[in-house]
């Protein structure tokens, strides 16, 4: 790993020094970006942040629009591992993977600092397709959501494809609602608002 910039603008600690640039680029902007948002967050202060030079950002990224889809790729790989281990767990049982996959979601809005979906926060910002964040973010949410269908398509029942779209208008519900009431907010209901909604469709 190479050593800290001495041009660096800002300080960042000695163990900061033992990362390249481009990882200190890229664990502050992924940090910043979630923390305040996308656009309030400038070149100018990543640097600053990661204690190195402006010319480092555009040595590892191309523009910050692609450093901004390098943030959510590795929000995507990481959510994927994360929950492929969830689903795991829960066994071969289609309907318990599927209890697994809501309780997950609703796990991370009780961790501190939770600030909804990347990929979601990142639409809203975003609304003009062919941004570079935005295409991350809709390629990954198109996989969670034949991810979800194919769970509930092993369960057996009519319209899967309905079951799977409610649990995820409930999920994103609860995300979105989050910023308003915290975690204590609607929210709260995710859970046994799903399982209602799962067991009306076992019902049919």
């Amino acid at each position: 790993m190479g050593k800290r910039e001495a041009s660096a603008p800002c300080g960042t600690g000695c163990g900061e020094g033992r990362k390249n640039a481009a990882t200190r680029i890229f664990e502050t902007a992924r940090q910043l970006f979630y923390q305040r948002g996308i656009r309030a967050v400038g070149v100018d202060e990543i640097v600053c942040q990661a204690g190195v030079t402006k010319p480092s950002l555009y040595r590892s990224y191309d523009s910050k629009d692609h450093l901004v889809a390098a943030c959510l790729e590795s929000y995507a790989e990481e959510a994927g591992d994360q929950l492929g281990d969830v689903l795991a767990a829960a066994g071969d049982n289609p309907l318990a993977q599927l209890r697994a996959y809501v309780a997950h979601f609703a796990a991370k809005m009780s961790q501190p600092g939770f600030r909804g979906c990347p990929m979601s926060n990142t639409a809203v910002e975003f609304p003009e397709s062919g941004h570079p964040g935005r295409e991350v973010a809709e390629s990954c949410k198109i996989e969670a959501r034949e991810r979800l269908v194919g769970m509930t398509r092993r369960l057996g029942i009519d319209e899967p494809e309905t079951l799977a779209d409610g649990i995820i208008l409930l999920i994103e519900g609860a995300y979105s609602v989050h910023h308003i009431f915290g975690s204590q907010g609607p929210g709260t209901a995710l859970i046994q608002s799903a399982d209602r909604l799962i067991d009306a469709h076992l019902r049919r």
